[in-house]
């Protein structure tokens, strides 16, 4: 009888280690899908090779005025101006830095102005994902707070 309890209670530490580890491993991780900030969109991180990029997978106003979907009208590159929002990559070469909760090395493009930023990524103690574009250095940046979307 001691020995099945012994065994239980061991079972039931290491069960709660594992799920524990995986939770912290989870929360180390952009992958997934993000409202950004103001809840006009969300994006989808997934990773691209050893790198992680991402899309925009939903617009509260997905069309525009014309009742016509939206598209990336701004995009300095002319014959990229009829694509669509909904779908478009907006992230890219996003690189793990030695800071577990980093990644660096990113591009970020803003189809509200049709410019391309170098990028950083950060998971915050309190869940959100810091993702800040630049131009030069860091410092000569803005940063975006994004929630998990649900």
């Amino acid at each position: 009888m001691l020995r099945k309890l012994v065994v239980a209670g061991a079972a039931l530490v290491l069960s709660a280690g594992a799920a524990l580890a995986q939770a912290t491993t989870s929360a180390a991780n952009p992958v997934g899908r993000w409202q950004t900030e103001g809840g006009k969109s969300h994006v989808q991180i997934y990773a691209c090779g050893a790198q992680l990029c991402g899309r925009i997978v939903w617009l509260r106003e997905p069309n525009g005025p014309d009742g016509q979907p939206k598209v990336d009208r701004k995009n300095p590159d002319e014959a990229k101006r009829a694509q669509k929002i909904l779908g478009l990559q907006m992230l890219w070469n996003f690189a793990k830095s030695s800071d577990p909760n980093e990644w660096e090395g990113g591009r970020i493009y803003n189809p509200e102005d049709g410019e391309t930023y170098k990028s950083t990524m950060k998971l915050r103690p309190d869940g959100k994902l810091e993702v800040r574009g630049y131009v030069g250095i860091s410092l000569l940046g803005k940063s975006q707070y994004w929630e998990r979307a649900r």
